[in-house]
């Protein structure tokens, strides 16, 4: 089975049933998507496959294959931040970090399909990602910040 990640098709071999994020961390090394609930339910999983958020820990790998996958590692480009990522930094966004791969990535894909985005819509998107940390005000300011970045082509 193929996989394409971040870019770069993995030939991958075994149960088609396993879950995504299994085998991003413990077979391709990725491991900025983190295990939270295992129920899809905390997002702290969350990529994007063809654009789109999914919890990587209740998606079977038969569901990504031959589908363009998206982890966190794979925002970045040429050795700059993404600017969800720099926005999240600029913000002060997080705390312990635990959330952060998952928030980015849900409004990664909440971004692609609003560039300007208003604060329900924002709110909507991250429904489900879960912050232990009550950040959620500034999680909202970052992805503002970074729609504001990306309207203007640069960095937050």
């Amino acid at each position: 089975m193929d996989l394409e990640v971040n870019g770069r098709t993995y030939k991958l071999e075994g149960d088609p049933e396993r879950n995504l994020l299994g085998v991003l961390r413990d077979e391709l090394d990725l491991t900025g998507s983190k295990y939270g609930c295992g129920e899809g339910q905390c997002g702290a999983c969350t990529v994007l496959i063809a654009g789109a958020p999914v919890r990587s820990c209740i998606t079977p790998l038969r569901v990504a294959a031959a589908k363009a996958i998206t982890t966190i590692e794979g925002l970045a480009s040429n050795g700059n931040l993404h600017p969800l990522q720099q926005a999240f930094l600029d913000a002060d966004a997080f705390q312990c970090g635990y959330c952060t791969p998952g928030m980015i990535m849900s409004a990664a894909g909440l971004l692609a399909k609003s560039a300007n985005p208003a604060t329900p819509q924002i709110t909507r998107a991250m429904h489900g990602n879960v912050c232990r940390c009550g950040t959620y005000p500034k999680i909202i300011a970052a992805v503002r910040l970074a729609a504001a970045a990306m309207k203007r082509g640069t960095h937050a």
